[in-house]
């Protein structure tokens, strides 16, 4: 009995630090980034090296394609720096980032659904590549035998062409529940746009996916 105060002291106290280091971190950002709003370089460079590698990640895992994603990074990162001025600081600038990079990536989906013979063509499905939304994929490591190897693959690449189906949007709102793993109504305020439409785009992406891997097991 007598510990279990002592073990709630801890745990307060534990929470207490975690919250002063999430304060003080947020006060730095905001910091760096009025530096870079009154025209300091070094803080904006400052500010693209802490989230270079989880735009390039976010921007892989929403259009899949390796030379797209760079493509979306650079433009995204482009765009920061064009409007930094109007962040206001009402959200983290991480966040902020975040809509730029998922409406950049939108953006960019819809440009490559307009031209479809501009359309790189579709990389091979590697052995470490993530595993489908059915959570079906048989294993495809060294280990594995090769007609299972060779099924995985041929299941990745059915995978990604059937992502070529969806809508720009479905395909984000997709990759953001299911690879982001990200809430309903935050990927609906990232778009802008309720969660009801979210909902409504995840159904018709889950149904046209669902009918063009019909019969995989």
């Amino acid at each position: 009995m007598d510990g279990e105060p002592r073990n709630m002291e801890l745990s307060v106290a534990l929470e207490g630090d975690a919250r002063h280091v999430a304060v003080a971190k947020l006060a730095e950002e905001h910091a760096l980034v009025r530096k870079a709003q009154a025209g300091d370089r070094l803080a904006f460079e400052d500010l693209v090296r802490r989230y270079d590698r989880d735009v390039l990640r976010l921007a892989t895992n929403l259009v899949r394609r390796p030379e797209d994603a760079c493509d979306i990074y650079q433009e995204s990162f482009l765009r920061v720096y064009r409007n930094l001025g109007r962040f206001r600081f009402e959200c983290s600038f991480y966040t902020w980032l975040y809509r730029i990079v998922t409406n950049t990536a939108l953006d960019y989906l819809r440009r490559r659904a307009s031209r479809p013979e501009d359309q790189a063509p579709l990389p091979e499905a590697r052995e470490d590549a993530p595993r489908d939304f059915f959570g079906r994929q048989p294993e495809t490591r060294a280990t594995a035998n090769p007609e299972k190897q060779l099924l995985g693959r041929e299941i990745g690449e059915r995978i990604q062409a059937a992502m070529e189906h969806l809508s720009p949007r479905e395909r984000i709102v997709f990759e953001m529940r299911h690879h982001q793993g990200l809430r309903m109504r935050a990927i609906g305020d990232l778009l802008g746009t309720s969660e009801e439409t979210v909902k409504n785009s995840l159904f018709r992406a889950t149904r046209k996916l669902r009918a063009c891997l019909e019969g995989i097991r």
